[in-house]
């Protein structure tokens, strides 16, 4: 439920109001628009008297919210959420290319990676220090090796990072280390995972799991929301269909969706969702054109020789010429990059 407050109401009756409302059982979430405000009703509404509500004489609307995600929901918030990360700016009007390997794998790589892609506008480095795997045989990365790695390579160019955590224990250190901290597909319903990462004062990248819908999607972003951090950022990086061409199926459709659904900022991920170096291009520019507020492309210095995802990567020539492309693109599509 969404209360619509009329313009200029003073602070002293909105508060009243609230104090109202919360009696009722239900927390309250404000969001400050242009010259009114509104307040998002969160929890069990069926013992909300809405009539009483809109006797109010500063009220002028109650509206029904009809998903089930709130806090995710653009009627609780009509403008979209914009989250900083040391100076890079993600979402409405800004465009983000974070990039990095799928795995880090000596410091030498890291950094000599991290160096190409700066120079080229990324914006942040990603690195995978611990790796979730199919198969236990496959390498699941350097651990607390590889955060440190990722850590000197980022003191080194001035990048923020980018970080899969794959175990709540580790959240402290992912805290302390990481700038953006990430939920990959696998663990996109890992609610005790995410009630934890909602609790920290740091961006959350949320990866769409491998057959979740869009609204299972928000709803896992809604765990994090519920428990206080705000600073969420979804990604969509392909989900699984009876196509077996690709190592998913990007589902481009969703950014729009999401963008009529939620404030939250959502970015895409070409390399995860096509597993084809070849195709990181193509999908990066539709990326742009369709809306989204970044992407997240794999970038290693020998992809034919990487331990982890080499056919999805692209080297950081190709990179190079990526980028002059994509900010065409985006300036057309009359965004900023960071």
């Amino acid at each position: 439920m969404v209360v619509v407050l009329k313009p200029n109401t003073s602070i002293e009756e909105r508060e009243e109001l609230i104090s109202e409302i919360e009696a009722m059982g239900v927390k309250v979430q404000i969001t400050q628009g242009t010259g009114t405000s509104i307040l998002g009703l969160v929890g069990d509404t069926t013992n909300v008297d809405k009539y009483r509500i809109a006797s109010k004489e500063i009220v002028s609307n109650i509206l029904q919210v009809q998903e089930p995600f709130k806090k995710a929901n653009k009627m609780f918030k009509p403008n979209d959420t914009i989250i900083d990360v040391k100076g890079r700016k993600i979402g409405q009007g800004y465009f983000t290319v974070i990039t990095g390997p799928c795995s880090v794998e000596s410091e030498e790589q890291i950094e000599g990676i991290a160096q190409a892609v700066k120079e080229n506008g990324a914006s942040l480095l990603r690195g995978g220090a611990y790796k979730p795997r199919f198969s236990p045989y496959t390498f699941q990365g350097l651990g607390l090796e590889g955060l440190d790695y990722l850590k000197h390579a980022s003191q080194i160019t001035g990048l923020p990072i980018v970080s899969e955590i794959t175990d709540v224990q580790m959240l402290d250190r992912f805290v302390q280390d990481v700038d953006i901290i990430q939920v990959g597909a696998r663990n996109m319903q890992n609610f005790v995972l995410l009630r934890e990462l909602g609790k920290v004062n740091k961006p959350i990248l949320l990866k769409r799991g491998f057959s979740a819908t869009i609204e299972e999607w928000l709803m896992s972003a809604e765990y994090i929301l519920s428990e206080g951090n705000e600073e969420v950022i979804l990604c969509e990086r392909g989900i699984r269909t009876f196509e077996t061409y690709t190592r998913n199926t990007l589902d481009i459709s969703a950014i729009p969706a999401i963008k009529r659904l939620s404030h939250l900022p959502v970015i895409l991920d070409p390399s995860h969702a096509t597993g084809k170096s070849w195709m990181v291009e193509a999908m990066s520019k539709a990326a742009v054109v369709v809306g989204a507020d970044g992407v997240i492309i794999e970038v290693h210095n020998n992809p034919a020789s990487a331990l982890c995802d080499g056919p999805q990567s692209i080297t950081p020539k190709q990179f190079e010429k990526l980028m002059a492309k994509l900010k065409t693109l985006i300036e057309i599509e009359g965004k900023i990059l960071n």
